[in-house]
């Protein structure tokens, strides 16, 4: 059983930073691609970038290029997610997942994840 938990949101101005954390269980973390989420109320979960398994690889979404960076330390069974400019769209539950199939690239498609963290909240005032 893997169990991903995420830290790390909070309540930031508009144009501040946060980084999140998604620290996963079990000895075969750095086999897995891994993606991160978010999901605003009243709106469907949105892909927000992910992370081949070994790390050369990275996908965002349009609405983050630029601004968000992911990135993993495999020795230390985390994902991260560096979050810069934020904005008040960007508010929302964050959760980290692990995609299925070992040694796969990312993916912005939920359905190919099989295990979710139960998500950080991020809060950007205005």
């Amino acid at each position: 059983q893997v169990q991903l938990v995420e830290s790390g949101g909070g309540l930031v101005q508009a144009g501040g930073s946060l980084r999140l954390s998604c620290a996963a269980s079990g000895r075969t973390f750095s086999s897995y691609a891994m993606g991160w989420f978010r999901q605003a109320p009243g709106k469907e979960r949105e892909f927000v970038a992910a992370i081949s398994w070994g790390g050369s690889r990275t996908y965002y979404a349009d609405s983050v290029k630029g601004r968000f960076t992911i990135s993993r330390d495999n020795a230390k069974n985390t994902v991260y997610l560096q979050m810069n400019s934020l904005k008040p769209e960007d508010t929302a539950v964050y959760h980290c997942a692990r995609r299925g199939g070992v040694y796969g690239l990312g993916s912005s498609d939920p359905k190919e994840y099989d295990y979710w963290g139960q998500g950080t909240q991020v809060t950007v005032s205005s």
